[in-house]
């Protein structure tokens, strides 16, 4: 191939434009093991903590750079560098692929759009486009620039000279507690018919887990052909306005060190481990059918139909486990009075006439609710309360789960993170969901005893599995404590 240097100081230069791109020539000149300036193995140095100048090409590289640090476009030059300037080997018809895999598929076709500006700035580039759509750019050097979301499913498929991971930091599916490890999976065997294939990793760091971050423990400051790169976004992109970035660390300097400062971040640990969860779940048991004699709770995580799923979760005590026995998720789009009445049906038919729920929406999904039969209790705590309450549970084996993937990919995603006031705070993590995570975790705290709640008109509602005498003793505690007000 010829000098990547050489194509960018050349036929990529239109394109680029007059901003100052020394430090991504400096990686660029490393990736390829090509000629740098004494200042551009300064900034080598700097961002790569090795002592070394690379002699030969890499075949992988984990680009750790803050937010607007020009990543996006970078990866786009590479793709189309390979995909016009690569002699791949293939048989009689077949494609080859530079794949770039992001964070979704609005950032993959943002790679794409770049890609596309690339090829359309030089007519010689130009004439060698034959196909385009929405996710890929055929060229007539039998090579397909294809952009995809971070799927796994998706990855397999033809031979691969490149694969860029694109923000793999914040790569998330409720389909696998692993998306980045699973995607590494799949494309690899891909690649390896493809001598002088390249992976490459680029994305601005978040927690300190997952495929980013063990590559950087691994090799990073270490000579050989895997490269890790770390640089804050003001060395990559001089163009950055600095009194935005002083502000945003005047704001929060633990966000801010990770958005502009490129530093993982120490405020944000798992919830809990895939090994707990799994332990709880008993393999092929879906769904647990109503039994006569059982009392059984619910607990609802409703939505207004936008982008977040209308969850329910019905449980019931066991001896001492709490036992989850019915989930349901409704995904967007959906009509809200549709899926209520789907859920009051669903209710009566283990004899639930009272829910508690979170509360969203609160006074729209208690008459939704009410229209069916079904009393609607909000909640007295927040999720993340709920989630704490929560975790000594399932570390100490006292819930029976059921074979949901959602649920366990979810509850395995929360993130505790320490707040500047020295609270925890647990949610899912950025572009996630805990819809269904929530519903489960609220039914089984309220059996566990730990919610107390008031219905829709103030009426203190038991948050335990009470008997007639504790729930007697319940009601005088509370017409005690509150003089009455919540007493019925």
């Amino acid at each position: 191939m010829k000098p990547l240097r050489e194509i960018v100081d050349g036929p990529f230069a239109p394109w680029m434009g007059d901003d100052d791109w020394t430090a991504w020539l400096s990686f660029m000149s490393a990736l390829r093991a090509e000629p740098m300036s004494r200042y551009e193995r300064k900034i080598y140095r700097k961002c790569t903590s090795r002592t070394d100048v690379p002699s030969e090409p890499c075949n992988e590289a984990w680009v750790i750079v803050g937010r607007r640090g020009r990543k996006s476009a970078v990866a786009s030059m590479i793709a189309v560098y390979f995909g016009v300037y690569g002699s791949w080997p293939r048989a009689k018809g077949e494609t080859v692929r530079c794949l770039v895999v992001a964070v979704s598929k609005e950032q993959a076709r943002l790679v794409r759009n770049y890609c596309l500006a690339i090829l359309e700035s030089r007519p010689a580039f130009q004439r060698l486009i034959t196909a385009t759509d929405a996710d890929s750019i055929s060229l007539s050097t039998g090579v397909t620039i294809q952009v995809v979301s971070n799927s796994y499913r998706s990855i397999r498929g033809p031979s691969v000279a490149l694969a860029v991971f694109e923000e793999v930091a914040f790569w998330y599916s409720e389909n696998t507690t692993n998306p980045d490890k699973e995607v590494l999976r799949a494309v690899r065997p891909s690649m390896l018919t493809m001598p002088g294939a390249l992976l490459i990793g680029i994305s601005s760091p978040y927690a300190r887990r997952g495929l980013l971050w063990e590559k950087y423990k691994k090799h990073y400051g270490k000579d050989g052909k895997v490269l890790v790169w770390k640089a804050d976004t003001k060395t990559m992109n001089p163009a950055v306005d600095p009194d935005i970035i002083a502000d945003a660390y005047d704001d929060d300097p633990i966000a801010a060190a990770a958005e502009y400062g490129a530093e993982f971040r120490s405020d944000i640990e798992n919830y809990v481990t895939l090994e707990v969860v799994e332990a709880l779940i008993p393999h092929g048991v879906f769904e647990r059918a109503p039994i006569g004699g059982v009392r059984y709770q619910a607990f609802c995580d409703p939505s207004g139909g936008g982008n977040d799923s209308m969850t329910l979760a019905i449980a019931h005590m066991h001896k001492d486990l709490a036992t989850v026995d019915c989930v349901r998720e409704v995904k967007p789009k959906f009509s809200p009075e549709i899926v209520v009445a789907e859920f009051a049906a669903l209710l009566k038919s283990y004899r639930i006439s009272k829910i508690i729920g979170d509360r969203y929406a609160a006074e729209w999904v208690v008459d939704a609710f009410k229209r069916h039969g079904i009393t609607y209790v909000l909640s007295e705590k927040s999720k993340s309360e709920i989630y704490v309450e929560l975790l000594p549970i399932l570390n100490s084996g006292k819930a029976d789960l059921i074979d949901n993937k959602v649920m366990l990919n979810q509850l395995v995603g929360l993130e505790r993170r320490v707040s500047r006031g020295g609270r925890d705070s647990i949610d899912h993590p950025p572009g996630g969901h805990d819809d269904v995570a929530n519903a489960v975790a609220g039914v089984i705290t309220n059996l566990r005893g730990k919610i107390g709640s008031y219905d829709a008109t103030l009426n203190w509602v038991s948050g335990g599995d009470d008997t007639p005498a504790d729930w007697a003793t319940r009601r005088l505690l509370a017409y005690t404590a509150t003089g009455g007000r919540f007493f019925r």
